[in-house]
């Protein structure tokens, strides 16, 4: 069997093609830019490139982005400073707090909306054509930002993208999980956010399989993800590359969620 690939990338590139779109004549009827404010804190390199990517990725859609950026001494009351300042300026629909943030920042203190990675998942299985209803979904990984979020989504009556993007029965595992490959065997659909690269190997998926990976590991020049992705596509029935696969969707639904604000700032 040789695994179907779910392109993120190109699904990104029609959701945001759709999106800007949406902010042209969003634009037209109101005479409001839709505009992103993201926050980085400190100078780690890897959040350098992807506020870069944002901003470009704002650009493309037609809305405004401002970049504010903040030492790593900054405190958790600094930072919160500038989220009322920036929550009261009408001019800015979505913030956007890069992570990771440094040690002595409180994370849990910043409010949030639908989160981009677990709801560009829940869009790539919605437009490729796989349901959640009655399945068997297995999260590895419980992060804040990725697998205790899907977990939720996974679990809902009605998902972002209806009632069929929800409703599964969903186990979630982790680094202390025992004989984690007699879990993740039991999957219809497998979602991999562990941050260990390779760390899915083919005897620990189902055949006919859907597998999601949002890892993200860099070995030397390369980029790899949580799967054995060459082994694994051998026996699934559909899988992400890395790169190409969720990634590029957390960028679009960040998009999604800018210009979701300013229809509410908007009252439209």
């Amino acid at each position: 069997m040789s695994a179907k690939i779910l392109d993120g990338k190109q699904l990104a590139l029609q959701i945001r093609s759709e999106i800007a779109e949406r902010v042209q004549a969003f634009r037209q009827s109101t005479g409001i830019a839709p505009c992103l404010a993201a926050i980085l804190v400190g100078d780690d390199a890897g959040s350098q490139v992807y506020v870069r990517n944002k901003e470009l990725a704002c650009a493309k859609a037609g809305m405004e982005s401002r970049l504010f950026r903040m030492p790593g001494t900054t405190s958790t009351a600094e930072l919160l400073e500038l989220l009322d300042r920036l929550n009261a300026d009408p001019m800015i629909h979505g913030i956007l707090v890069q992570l990771p943030l440094p040690r002595q920042i409180d994370e849990r203190l910043r409010p949030r909306y639908l989160p981009c990675t677990p709801h560009g998942v829940l869009q790539l299985l919605h437009r490729s054509g796989i349901a959640l209803t009655g399945a068997e979904v297995v999260v590895v990984g419980r992060s804040d930002i990725v697998g205790k979020p899907l977990v939720s989504m996974c679990l809902q009556k009605l998902g972002p993208c209806g009632a069929s993007n929800a409703n599964a029965t969903v186990t979630c595992c982790h680094s202390q999980t025992k004989d984690l490959g007699s879990v993740t065997r039991r999957a219809d659909i497998l979602i991999v956010a562990i941050g260990r690269p390779r760390a899915i190997t083919a005897d620990m998926v189902k055949p006919g399989a859907v597998v999601i990976d949002v890892g993200i590991n860099r070995e030397g020049d390369a980029i790899v993800g949580d799967v054995d992705f060459e082994a694994v596509s051998a026996i699934a029935g559909a899988i992400t590359p890395v790169p190409g696969g969720i990634g590029p969707l957390t960028i679009a639904m960040l998009l999604e969620n800018t210009l979701t604000a300013a229809k509410f700032a908007a009252d439209v």
